[in-house]
């Protein structure tokens, strides 16, 4: 068997190889195509862990507010939700069926409905994150806060969560990585992201191996990418035994 790199070389169209392997004057290459692809793979990511980030530090909060149970049994709703069923079921609903449901998303575009589905269950599991770092936090850290007159807001947004996301990196970071990985799922709804390329392109050229192993290595560059940038984060923000003391006072 016999490899040949040039595929990534050759017009989409008509399959001559081009001198630069990029595409010029509107002629597209095959490395052109899989360079896009990556954009389009990138961009539904960091869009989807932006929307994540917000929305599960917010219902996780939520979930640890003591003197507001029916508060804490939404966000319990939110995060049972979203979390149980699988992405791809969510992402069919909300591209096939909600639509039909609620007329005005039918002009939005399947790139941000796969945003929405992958933030919203990638939410559900930092939300289970960020409430269990504020519960592993000693009690007296909240009361300290009281003690000092703070509102309710105030002592989270000043004493708690900035300790709970000290805590809780490590397990972002996984997440982090995952939804570089989730993101292959928008090829369902015909997201034009790696996946899809991968699929396309070595029916057109029957260069699989070639062309998997190339997109392999772009997601493996990807969350590689995200693990450095997560653990640099990781130890700016470290505190020395804050990790292990708040892991084990929890019920203190």
């Amino acid at each position: 068997m016999s490899w040949d790199w040039q595929v990534f070389c050759q017009d989409t169209m008509d399959r001559e190889v081009v001198q630069s392997c990029f595409g010029k004057g509107g002629d597209i290459t095959y490395l052109d195509w899989m360079l896009s692809a990556w954009g389009w793979t990138v961009s539904v990511s960091l869009l989807a862990l932006l929307l994540a980030l917000v929305l599960g530090s917010i219902i996780g909060t939520l979930r640890t507010l003591q003197d507001r149970p029916m508060i804490v049994r939404l966000g319990n709703a939110w995060v049972e939700l979203f979390r149980n069923i699988p992405l791809l079921v969510q992402i069919f609903l909300w591209y096939h069926v909600l639509p039909t449901l609620f007329p005005v998303l039918r002009g939005v575009p399947g790139f941000a409905l796969v945003v929405l589905a992958l933030g919203f269950f990638t939410s559900a599991r930092i939300a289970e994150q960020v409430r269990s770092g504020i519960q592993a936090l000693p009690r007296g850290q909240r009361y300290a806060g009281m003690a000092m007159g703070f509102t309710t807001f105030q002592t989270y947004r000043y004493v708690l969560l900035p300790m709970a996301f000290r805590i809780i990196i490590p397990p972002l970071t996984s997440e982090t990585m995952n939804i570089f990985k989730n993101s292959s799922v928008a090829f369902a709804v015909s997201v034009a992201e790696l996946t899809m390329f991968a699929m396309q392109a070595q029916e057109e050229t029957s260069r699989g191996i070639e062309v998997y192993l190339a997109v392999t290595t772009l997601y493996i560059l990807s969350a590689f990418a995200i693990n450095r940038i997560m653990a640099f984060i990781e130890k700016r923000a470290r505190i020395p035994g804050m990790v292990v003391s708040g892991a084990a006072g929890g019920g203190h």
